[in-house]
């Protein structure tokens, strides 16, 4: 073998080799990310898997507050076999995070349990459907932690906008109405706020003129744009004044009620007269009328004093002979003529 091909072999060797290494390694590049790849997946698969379990158990909620008959069969099982995978799996991930989702579904399956038996022994399921709304604000807020922190402990966080948190909730179809009878991105901010979570702005506690009352005396130096803070005596004096007030508004208050409760009882007294002077005046009445009625036999059992034939023509005891004319004579005349003449024979 001459040195040239002596040089070939060896730079044709190296060259091979340089080639084997590198397809070793750009395979061995391939697997790990393949593995990574694969990691991600399974971890968004494990919160992929948490909010569709969230959005199938909101929607069984909704149906059982609609239904007035709902039975058992509406509330399916919770299964969740991504996160048994990646808890099973040496993936290197958040396990706090993931026993935290862990007890979020132990608690959703438990809850979904009593909401169950409720319905199937024909309870009332108030309850049970409150407190699984309660399980699932949880879970929102499991998931949110989980998708956007990566499952870090709230404290860890710093500070969020909380308007970050109701966007987050509207990507993902999570409805303010959602939940009967409250506001669901509410309440999932206001849980994440007792979790720990900054959440940026504050609730407002006080109004401008509240807080600058507590804080500062405005009439202390009219120049000055907030004034000077109060001393210890100056609020101590403020509170007392404070107090003083209340205990006037307050007796004026229970001397507004004794004056009203008054009234009422004068007017109650005067309705009581005016109704009783009416049932005598009726039961007067009632005792005339009965007198009445009672004396109309006696008159009517009486005797007549005096009978009169038929055509027999009354005359008054007053009347006196003397003062008939003659008119009235031959009149009467007549009238004897016309009784004679009528008489049978």
């Amino acid at each position: 073998m001459s040195e040239s091909q002596f040089y070939t072999f060896i730079t044709g060797g190296v060259s091979l080799m340089i080639a084997a290494g590198l397809l070793v390694a750009w395979h061995l590049w391939r697997m790990r990310e393949e593995h990574q790849a694969g990691i991600v997946s399974a971890l968004d698969g494990v919160s992929h898997e948490l909010r569709i379990n969230l959005q199938r158990f909101v929607s069984e909620l909704g149906q059982v507050h609609a239904i007035q008959q709902a039975g058992p069969d509406l509330l399916l099982p919770v299964r969740h076999p991504q996160l048994d995978g990646v808890n099973a799996s040496m993936i290197r991930a958040n396990r706090n995070a993931l026993a935290v989702i862990g007890n979020t579904y132990q608690e959703l399956e438990a809850r979904k349990m009593a909401l169950r038996a409720a319905l199937a022994q024909g309870r009332d399921p108030v309850d049970s459907l409150d407190d699984a709304m309660d399980a699932t604000i949880n879970g929102i807020a499991t998931l949110y932690m989980w998708e956007v922190h990566g499952g870090a402990r709230p404290s860890e966080v710093g500070r969020v906008r909380s308007w970050d948190v109701r966007d987050w909730m509207k990507g993902h179809n999570f409805t303010q109405q959602s939940l009967p009878g409250m506001y669901l991105r509410d309440e999932v901010v206001e849980r994440l706020r007792a979790y720990g979570l900054h959440l940026t702005p504050k609730p407002l506690t006080h109004t401008a003129h509240e807080y600058y009352s507590m804080q500062y005396d405005r009439k202390a130096d009219i120049h000055a744009p907030f004034g000077r803070r109060k001393t210890p005596e100056q609020l101590e004096e403020a509170a007392r004044k404070a107090e003083e007030k209340a205990a006037k508004k307050a007796a004026k208050q229970a001397e507004k009620e004794a004056r009203k409760a008054a009234k009422a009882a004068e007017k109650a007294e005067k309705e009581a007269a005016a109704r009783a002077e009416d049932e005598a005046k009726a039961a007067a009445s009632l005792a005339a009328v009965d007198t009445v009625i009672d004396e109309g036999p006696a008159y009517a059992d009486e005797p007549a004093e005096e009978t009169y034939e038929e055509g027999q023509v009354f005359h008054s005891s007053h009347d006196d002979p003397s003062d008939m004319t003659d008119e009235d004579e031959d009149e009467y005349g007549m009238i004897e003529d016309a009784e004679t003449n009528t008489r049978p024979n």
